[in-house]
């Protein structure tokens, strides 16, 4: 580094790029250098907000030691590949690419320069995760909802590329195995694209995982239900509680749980902390300590391939529906 902090630019200057843009103004340890956006009026926006100047993206590269790619997936590979080439470490919005053979070219020419790609998985960075994370032992099942009302920002992309993907990757980090099975449907209703989906996973290892997200729902629900032996763990992400019940020794703070001798009941909340900030402070640590990258290319493919999968599936179901008369095409 040419200096102790971090000079980090932002690359889209979107809805999640003005947030990356002002976290980075705001951290002790980065300075934003500048924002690209081919809009350049709303790169202007940005830049008079957190601090900093519009710039093309040759320039951005030139005056930045790492990038925030924060613009359409579909250009996530084309941008991240060219700072990489030039000598930059990247932290990327999921999905980390568009295509499974783009994701193993970022990861490649991060391996072969030695740099820091992180993906922006941002729920492994969440109060709730590490609630979550040491508590789990060895799913055999787990059914995840995440809803919302209608946005019409982010349906560039399926609500499995917006929405079911966090909970794909969290899916992924709590199941030590590979995915044998996908079964999966849904259908556009507000947009161009799949805004309700519906997904089932087998895992190698016998586990499964039922995923459910939609768009177009009248209220927010975030829920996420883990089943393991002599375990359960019920988690409403909305009000931050966990409710755990575990086989017990009738020492500790359980409460015994009425019919199910030799089982407690354990209430655990979290604190609300901000996820972004930690995501970035994270990447800093990777960058300019060496530390691990907690959210690496390889994660981010495996969630890319999973939500692949969900896509191809919903694709064959849609073609069966229509073949028996379920539904119309169209």
């Amino acid at each position: 580094m040419t200096e102790s902090k971090l000079r980090i630019g932002i690359a889209g200057a979107g809805h999640f790029g003005r947030y990356h843009a002002l976290k980075v103004a705001a951290s002790t340890r980065t300075r934003l250098s500048g924002i690209f956006d081919p809009d350049l009026e709303r790169a202007k926006t940005v830049g008079w907000e957190a601090g900093a100047k519009e710039m093309e993206f040759d320039a951005l590269l030139a005056a930045s030691d790492a990038v925030i790619v924060a613009a359409p997936a579909e250009v996530h590979h084309e941008l991240a590949a060219m700072a990489m080439r030039a000598g930059k470490h990247v932290l990327i919005e999921k999905p980390i690419a568009a295509t499974l053979a783009q994701a193993d070219e970022l990861g490649a020419l991060a391996a072969e320069r030695g740099l820091v790609l992180q993906v922006g998985h941002l729920e492994r960075f969440s109060g709730a995760y590490r609630a979550m994370a040491g508590r789990t032992g060895a799913p055999l099942y787990i059914e995840a909802t995440r809803i919302a009302p209608f946005k019409p920002r982010g349906t560039d992309v399926s609500v499995i590329l917006d929405l079911m993907i966090h909970d794909l990757d969290l899916v992924l980090a709590l199941i030590d195995s590979e995915i044998d099975h996908v079964d999966a449907v849904g259908a556009p209703v507000a947009s161009p694209h799949e805004d309700i989906a519906s997904a089932r996973l087998r895992f190698r290892n016998g586990a499964m995982a039922t995923i459910t997200a939609s768009r177009i729902s009248p209220r927010t629900e975030r829920r996420m239900r883990i089943f393991a032996q002599n375990f359960y763990m019920a988690a409403d992400f909305s009000a931050r509680r966990l409710t755990v019940i575990t086989r017990t020794s009738g020492e500790g703070g359980q409460q015994p749980v009425p019919g199910v001798p030799g089982f407690g009941a354990e209430e655990v909340s979290w604190e609300d902390h901000d996820s972004l900030a930690a995501e970035h402070a994270a990447f800093a640590a990777s960058v300019l300590d060496g530390a691990p990258v907690l959210v690496d290319a390889a994660a981010g493919r495996r969630a890319l391939a999973a939500a692949l999968a969900v896509g191809e599936s919903m694709r064959t179901s849609r073609e069966r529906m229509m073949a028996s008369g379920l539904i119309e095409a169209g």
